[in-house]
């Protein structure tokens, strides 16, 4: 993979969205990316401007009310939720994010290359009607509905963010062309992505929720996807992946519970462009969700750089570490999957 090959979307506006005095989703996140997206350009890397995302394009994900109420924001601040907050330019702002994120997937469809997005607010928290958890659109499912539209036939979502992503799993819940698949903290905020969350009528199996305790390791990550995650993407056949990158899984995070390292990630986006070259024309797309500590999303934000522009490697070993944690749910995960992927012998 050419450094040329990869394009990045990324725009110093992002820190135009305030939050309150102390609030974890801060501008201070959007100058942490385009630190990472000014020395990927001092390589060579290549970086577009965001466009606003078209109402069409929010309208296949989110309800009409809904999408006025978000717009009636704009040139004022509020309050949403008691974790969500718009500042004048926040609507704006975040038609930017989906927007940045549907051209990332323009990317990875046209040039069979990642697309990356480095992107704020998140939004894998932002339901079809309902704004939360520091979310307003939701930019994955906004792109993943925009791949569907444009004749991907299957689309699948990873999200290895320490929080479940509630939004992107309810908007897709009856889909069976698009799989959700969540590794996560569990009990943790939202309070979803039970073991048995897995879909319901003609999408039931597409909802792959792996909830882990407290304390996973990057070890307990690895074993969840060489043993699960990659499996069910294997039987589900998606011509087109979508990670939704959140950082707050990082050890040093002080929003979540989890211990991975930069390194962690590391071999997770490995097998993820694996996965992507071998079985879906090397079609990967990534958009940023959550991350909260401003050293480790920087360094984060760099290796997803370095994975998705150094050449696919032909094998990726295993993380060292303890796996009792992943190895406690990973019964009850297969269990409740087995129904729906009889070719793995669940």
């Amino acid at each position: 993979m050419a450094l040329a090959d990869v394009l990045l979307i990324a725009s110093s506006r992002f820190v135009e969205h305030e939050t309150p005095p102390g609030h974890p989703e801060r501008p201070a996140r959007a100058e942490a990316m385009t630190r990472a997206a000014d020395r990927w350009r001092s390589q060579g890397g290549t970086i577009a401007e965001p466009e606003a995302v078209a109402d069409q394009a929010l309208a296949r994900v989110h309800d009409a009310d809904y999408l006025g109420s978000i717009a009636a924001t704009s040139g004022r601040s509020a309050r949403l939720d008691p974790d969500t907050y718009t500042s004048p330019e926040s609507e704006t702002i975040a038609r930017l994010a989906a927007g940045a994120t549907i051209a990332a997937v323009d990317h990875a469809l046209d040039r069979n290359a990642p697309g990356l997005a480095f992107v704020r607010p998140p939004g894998h928290h932002a339901e079809r009607a309902r704004a939360m958890g520091f979310c307003l659109y939701n930019n994955a499912a906004v792109a993943a509905a925009h791949a569907r539209s444009r004749g991907a036939a299957r689309v699948a979502v990873i999200d290895y963010d320490v929080h479940h992503g509630n939004g992107t799993q309810w908007i897709f819940y009856d889909d069976p062309s698009v799989l959700y698949v969540s590794t996560h903290q569990y009990p943790f905020y939202p309070g979803t992505g039970a073991a048995d969350d897995v879909g319901r009528g003609d999408g039931a199996g597409a909802t792959l929720n792996i909830p882990l305790a407290a304390g996973a390791t990057d070890a307990d990550q690895d074993l969840v996807f060489r043993d699960v995650v990659l499996p069910v993407l294997g039987a589900f056949g998606p011509d087109l992946l979508i990670l939704s990158a959140g950082f707050d899984a990082h050890a040093a995070d002080p929003l979540g519970g989890m211990r991975l390292t930069v390194d962690g990630f590391r071999t997770l986006n490995r097998r993820l462009r694996g996965f992507a070259a071998a079985h879906c024309d090397g079609r990967f797309a990534v958009v940023t969700e959550g991350g909260y500590d401003l050293d480790a999303l920087e360094a984060c934000l760099d290796m997803t750089l370095e994975t998705c522009a150094e050449e696919t490697p032909a094998s990726v070993p295993p993380a060292a570490g303890p796996t009792g944690t992943a190895g406690a749910v990973l019964a009850s995960v297969k269990q409740a999957q087995a129904a729906y992927w009889p070719s793995l012998g669940w």
